[in-house]
């Protein structure tokens, strides 16, 4: 019993472990870049825990001030939706909203129709543009931030004149009230407005702060700070302190309903245009050249044979009969035409090559079988490219017997 030896593979593609081997560093690279990334993320994220949270502890909490306005007799409540601060509002409470540009066009103008005519306090701290202009009509916030951190009042307000200099800085404000308290002006801006109320008993206001420097429990101490947050936030029994959440969809009307292209800023759509202008770019630097071919020598030695069932298995895998058909008609013309006194400019005109060659034949004379042979169609399945090669094979010997 004999066993027929298997060919050698001639396939080029890498194994798993050289496909492992030339990627490791890529993949390592970027499981470093992935762990960093949540490293970063959750040092920042701990970081900013409790900010501005009057049960905060943190460097950046309030804690400091709640206890500070117990000792005062002011309690102070936690609410984290718009339906509880709505509620909370009335003459003898101070609402601190302290991130109101979390707040939607529509909540923000409902939070300001419950605190119009209480007779209460409601304090804004640092509203951007044009969050300060829903929740304080007639205040304006200028794009540009104060340079300067620590302020003198330079104001009539009496909160302001016995606290004196306090780290403000942050926003910058300006408005068009009369009777409104400017203070700690930065340029000529204020940090701290107090717009009193018009309507009612005129004893509600709004009070706009700039930066919320002196409500963190590390700033506290410095300055004026705990004397004008002290003043800002205990001139009421009760304080309820408001910590929006973007989870709170009360209020919020079809206009507040925004997708995830509109939340995105304008930078991020630019920036992903650009990697894709960057991509094309790189696609067309690295496709293929057109035009002709570039001869290259070879690396290593390749025993014709190998070519050849190379490109045979090619032609296999692709169905290219026509191809392979051609290739050998080709050849054979071209073997051919020197035996037969034909040049090989003309070595594919059937009209030199034909008659020349049926002149050296004895039993391919017919012109038309020597044209089907040489210039016909492609084979119609492998067995008749297998045919026409041995045909083809035929032909060559016998014009080459003496």
């Amino acid at each position: 019993m004999t066993t027929e030896a298997t060919p050698p593979s001639t396939a080029a593609s890498p194994s798993a472990r050289q496909v492992w081997t030339r990627t490791r560093g890529i993949a390592l690279a970027l499981v470093v870049l992935l762990a960093a990334a949540v490293a970063i993320a959750t040092i920042r994220s701990d970081a900013r825990h409790g900010t501005l949270d009057p049960r905060s502890a943190d460097r950046q909490g309030s804690r400091a001030v709640a206890e500070l306005l117990a000792d005062r007799g002011v309690d102070t409540s936690v609410v984290t939706t718009l339906d509880e601060a709505r509620a909370a509002a009335d003459a003898d409470t101070t609402l601190l909203v302290a991130a109101p540009d979390l707040l939607t066009p529509g909540q923000q103008r409902a939070l300001r129709t419950a605190t119009t005519g209480t007779a209460g306090r409601t304090v804004l701290v640092a509203p951007g543009s044009p969050s300060v202009e829903r929740l304080a009509p007639g205040v304006t916030a200028d794009p540009a931030n104060s340079l300067d951190s620590t302020l003198s009042p330079d104001c009539a307000l009496p909160a302001a004149r016995r606290a004196g200099t306090a780290e403000m800085g942050g926003m910058r404000y300006t408005t068009t009230h009369l009777d409104a308290d400017e203070c700690y002006p930065s340029d000529r801006l204020a940090t701290l407005l107090r717009i009193p109320e018009t309507g009612g008993d005129g004893t509600g206001d709004t009070v706009v702060i700039g930066a919320p420097d002196i409500l963190f429990n590390d700033r506290l101490d410095k300055q004026g700070n705990a004397s004008l947050a002290l003043q800002l936030l205990g001139s009421r029994p009760h304080l309820v302190w408001y910590l929006p959440t973007l989870s709170d969809t009360a209020a919020a009307d079809e206009d507040d309903q925004r997708g995830f292209f509109d939340l995105l800023p304008s930078g991020w759509l630019w920036g992903t245009l650009q990697l894709f202008v960057a991509a094309a770019v790189a696609a067309l630097w690295r496709a293929r050249r057109l035009g002709p071919l570039v001869p290259e020598n070879l690396p290593v030695a390749i025993r014709a044979s190998e070519t050849v069932e190379g490109r045979a298995r090619l032609y296999r895998k692709a169905n290219a009969r026509d191809r392979a058909a051609t290739a050998l008609r080709s050849t054979t013309r071209i073997r051919l035409a020197p035996l037969v006194g034909v040049p090989l400019t003309q070595a594919h005109t059937p009209e030199a090559l034909l008659p020349a060659l049926s002149a050296h034949l004895h039993r391919h004379g017919d012109g038309q079988t020597l044209h089907t042979l040489l210039f016909g169609p492609p084979p119609g399945d492998d067995a008749a490219l297998v045919s026409l090669a041995d045909q083809l094979d035929a032909l060559e010997r016998e014009v080459r017997r003496p």
